[in-house]
């Protein structure tokens, strides 16, 4: 008995469409996972909400703040700076630009500073004198009254939550192994 809805369609060609989404799928994700794999990885580098000075200026002020030493590696590996421009690109709404403004301008004011202490632009200075301008802006971490104290905290914060939030942060420099799985559970001793 053929079986036929009000809209002309068969119980067969309802299945044979269904049979044929559901075999394309697959097919359709795998070659999208295969383009994005081949994605070249320059363009996962590139910014995205900060021009590529700022870019560079963030990525050593993280790298300043957590520096790769012998046991694991610092932020710049981690792609600190990166992470932070993806969620400054992606996760503020337009009513937020005043944070998006206040990364900018921060960055900005990290440079000025360095200007007035070193006589050289942040990237310019040498590493103990870069170090100096950060200890400058951190003289009132826990109470910040300046726009670069303040800037500074959430430099810091921000930083550390990428980092701690990276695979290398969370496997390398934590050395979080992952759910282990239990071989027995003795349970309770009878009584």
């Amino acid at each position: 008995m053929k079986r036929e809805d009000p809209a002309g369609l068969t119980r067969r060609d309802a299945l044979k469409i269904a049979a044929g989404a559901a075999l394309s799928v697959p097919a359709l994700f795998t070659r999208a996972m295969a383009a994005s794999a081949t994605a070249p990885a320059a363009a996962a580098s590139a910014p995205r909400f900060f021009t590529k000075e700022e870019l560079a200026l963030l990525d050593e002020l993280a790298e300043t703040i957590i520096p790769a030493d012998g046991h694991s590696p610092g932020a710049r590996a981690a792609k600190v700076a990166g992470y932070i421009d993806g969620r400054l690109a992606e996760a503020y709404l337009p009513v937020e630009a005043d944070v998006q403004q206040r990364w900018r301008d921060g960055l900005r004011r990290v440079d000025v500073l360095s200007q007035e202490m070193n006589g050289a632009a942040f990237l310019a200075a040498s590493s103990e004198k870069r170090v100096a301008v950060l200890t400058r802006m951190a003289a009132s971490e826990k109470d910040p009254q300046t726009a670069e104290e303040k800037f500074f905290r959430e430099l810091k914060a921000t930083t550390i939550l990428g980092y701690y939030t990276s695979e290398i942060g969370i496997h390398q420099e934590m050395e979080y192994k992952g759910n282990t799985l239990q071989q027995e559970y003795a349970g309770e001793e009878p009584t």
